[in-house]
């Protein structure tokens, strides 16, 4: 698998985009062979990019968590996300990086939407490389991809996913994203009379999606706890607590439980002290924590009824 990852970074890392999509397709190839129903790929197992980007039309049906988490692959690649050497969303995330810099062009923009597609999908397939984004360059990256002068719609919304995901179950990650200005550039991208109605209402999601209250990450134990991923899908976030991507001297992610904890603590923030913040740029937020609320209560009584 090593030798898969070498030879995809090795494409991503490249200023030309043809190298970058081969780079995203081989990315794309390994997660599909071991995300996809009847995938087979040994941990250690080396084939060609050519077969690996084959290996994408085969089968279409994904597996459940509780499937992957007995995978072999599934388990090692999770392994190698663990350490700086192999992680793949540093790498995705300094391939948008150089893209950025790029003159904009339609292949530009279509390379820069798959990266973001596939930087989304391993943020929730490996929580713990979320906490890349407490660092304010990289949340400020995203940020950028909102501009709408340089990225077209398509764009913005796929960034408003990533966005999103990066923030879930990291309160560390939302309170980087206060501080780096996100609720003015979403808000203004809201307000804006040019927006048009797709990023507008993924905007929108965003905005019920900041105003929920958090909760500290969960401590267990390290990668892939299988306790966690016997339960719901979504329990998978609480793997994100205990895990960084900056140290000093380690090659690991693993930080102090106990550190992790109380610093969350500090750090995590009610719906109440949310709106007072959104209140700055955004009129009527006190309907929209209303509406929030007001579905949450529906949600809460549906699953009781349906209990």
């Amino acid at each position: 698998m090593e030798a898969l990852l070498s030879l995809s970074f090795g494409n991503l890392s490249s200023r030309d985009t043809t190298r970058i999509r081969k780079g995203i397709r081989q990315i794309e190839g390994l997660l599909a062979q071991i995300c996809l129903s009847g995938s087979k790929l040994s941990p250690n197992k080396r084939q060609g990019s050519r077969e690996l980007a084959g290996q994408q039309d085969r089968g279409n049906d994904c597996r459940h968590l509780k499937d992957l988490r007995k995978d072999a692959a599934f388990r090692e690649f999770f392994r190698l996300q663990e350490g700086f050497r192999w992680n793949v969303a540093s790498r995705l995330i300094a391939t948008l990086e150089r893209l950025l810099g790029h003159p904009p062009s339609q292949t530009t923009n279509a390379l820069i939407l798959a990266t973001m597609d596939i930087l989304q999908g391993l943020l929730l397939l490996h929580p713990p490389s979320r906490t890349l984004f407490n660092r304010e360059d990289y949340m400020n990256l995203l940020l950028d991809l909102l501009d709408p002068s340089n990225n077209p719609p398509e764009n913005q919304s796929q960034a408003l996913l990533v966005l999103v995901t990066s923030l879930l179950d990291c309160p560390a990650n939302t309170r980087t994203f206060e501080e780096v200005d996100g609720l003015l550039t979403v808000t203004s991208l809201f307000k804006s009379r040019s927006t048009v109605k797709e990023v507008k209402m993924r905007t929108l999601e965003f905005l019920y999606f900041y105003l929920m209250p958090e909760a500290p990450p969960s401590t267990s134990s390290s990668a892939p706890n299988t306790a966690v991923l016997q339960r719901n899908p979504s329990k998978i976030d609480a793997l994100a607590g205990h895990a960084r991507t900056h140290s000093g001297d380690s090659d690991r992610m693993d930080v102090d439980e106990d550190d992790q904890s109380e610093q969350s603590l500090r750090k995590t923030k009610t719906t109440e002290e949310k709106q007072k913040l959104l209140g700055r740029h955004l009129g009527n937020v006190a309907e929209l924590v209303r509406d929030l609320r007001e579905n949450a209560i529906f949600a809460a009584a549906a699953g009781g009824s349906a209990g």
